[in-house]
């Protein structure tokens, strides 16, 4: 290939079809199942990437974003298609398409391996108006994580949270809870709710459950 497949892989999620970078095969399928069930929902459903941070006191947020892959479907405006260097690849200056997130509600998800079984960890977040960022020429996203920044990362940390996730503004934990209880994967919460020392303890109760669980099956 002459240029690295972005914006092919930009279209081909747009159709449905779910995406991982770096080979990232479980939020790929991930991805997939979100597109599933937020079919005819409003909104859009899209590969993620926490990719930076904005740290300023009482607005600290999340940029969302990736190299070249995230899904037109989730953009709050026409997306535009254009061509910009890339330093990494070797190839020629790859075509994207190039967006920014409406405002409104989103959510993450994360699929873990923990190696005995999965988890799917959950954070519900206010996607914002993103400023103009002509040095990153990228689809973006910029949101504040439930219920802050700092909560949020460190919960995230310690319950073994990726930083590729599956990002949508059409479903919200409702979905994800049936899905999780379909297949038989333990969920983690991450909210308005989430205290640390109360996570760390249900984390501690959730090893236990699943490992007696794991005896009796």
């Amino acid at each position: 290939l002459p240029q690295l497949p972005g914006l092919a892989v930009q279209r081909l999620m747009a159709d449905g079809y779910g995406f991982g970078a770096e080979g990232d095969w479980k939020t790929s399928a991930l991805v997939r199942s979100m597109k599933v069930m937020s079919y005819g929902l409003d909104g859009g459903t899209s590969f993620m990437e926490d990719y930076t941070y904005h740290l300023e006191p009482g607005k600290n947020a999340v940029l969302g974003a990736h190299m070249l892959e995230i899904c037109p479907s989730i953009s709050g405006e026409k997306p535009r298609l254009e061509i910009h260097p890339l330093s990494i690849g070797g190839k020629e200056d790859p075509a994207r398409l190039v967006f920014k997130a409406g405002p409104g509600e989103g959510i993450n998800a994360s699929m873990i391996d923990l190696g005995n079984r999965f988890r799917l960890l959950l954070n519900p977040v206010r996607v914002i108006e993103c400023p103009e960022m002509p040095k990153l020429p990228v689809a973006s996203v910029l949101w504040q994580p439930s219920p802050d920044l700092k909560t949020a990362a460190t919960a995230w940390i310690m319950a073994g949270g990726a930083h590729h996730t599956g990002f949508s503004t059409a479903l919200d934990k409702r979905y994800l809870h049936d899905y999780a209880s379909m297949i038989g994967v333990e969920v983690v919460d991450i909210d308005n709710n989430t205290k640390i020392n109360e996570l760390k303890n249900k984390l501690r109760w959730n090893e236990l459950y699943f490992h007696i669980m794991s005896g009796i099956a």
